[in-house]
């Protein structure tokens, strides 16, 4: 998967790094710390749904190893839907797939495959019609929809307030005695506008370092 870097990065990256340097200084100081943005996007669409439903709710490892054995299951053909529209209840099961999961990939499947949901048209929609197109599919969350605009479609204002590592990263480099609701986080990330999601990005990459850098200085 091949990230952007500042040595690589297109225009509206930098002008997006340059706009939040310059709206947020709070922010500035994230972006000083962590260093190049290294966006990444996921374009294989189908494939990424699928592991942002297995994602859902256990932990990192259990999901990679869960992932990992569903791809070994319909190895060598690739995450397609119509392979695993092919796949039986016995097979899913074996691969760590709970009842549960097993519908809503079940039914995220059907959906692409009749056309309800239209993964390659995606990009010409705007973020809200994308978020209600994705969202049609059981077990697919406006976080799940916004995880998508970011990481797949790479939209560049998104911010997903819902997400607790975002709330969490407010909370320490802000410097707040507790996590933002949804009125006061929407006040912090007012000056990032049209650039919500690479300000994002840098909030979960502030998370890798102790609380205590950001309550310095």
């Amino acid at each position: 998967m091949k990230s952007i870097t500042n040595d690589a990065a297109p225009p509206w990256l930098v002008d997006a790094v340059a706009h939040l340097k310059t709206a947020d200084p709070v922010l500035r100081r994230v972006i000083e710390k962590v260093g190049p943005c290294q966006l990444p996007r996921h374009r294989q669409r189908y494939a990424t749904l699928v592991k942002s439903i297995i994602s859902q709710q256990i932990s990192t490892k259990a999901a990679d190893s869960i992932h990992r054995r569903l791809i070994e299951t319909i190895a060598p053909d690739g995450m397609e839907p119509a392979i695993v529209a092919a796949l039986s209840e016995e097979q899913m099961q074996a691969a760590g797939l709970s009842p549960q999961k097993r519908r809503y990939l079940g039914d995220l499947t059907e959906k692409v495959v009749a056309g309800t949901v239209r993964l390659a048209q995606l990009h010409r929609l705007n973020d809200d019609e994308v978020i209600k197109e994705l969202t049609q599919v059981k077990g697919i969350g406006v976080w799940t929809a916004q995880m998508f605009l970011i990481f797949s479609l790479n939209r560049p204002n998104v911010f997903p307030f819902e997400d607790l590592g975002i709330r969490n990263a407010l909370r320490n480099i802000y410097r707040l005695k507790e996590a933002p609701d949804k009125k006061q986080a929407h006040q912090i990330a007012a000056p990032w506008a049209p650039y919500a999601s690479i300000a994002a990005w840098y909030c979960w990459r502030s998370l890798e370092f102790p609380v205590e850098t950001w309550q310095s200085e």
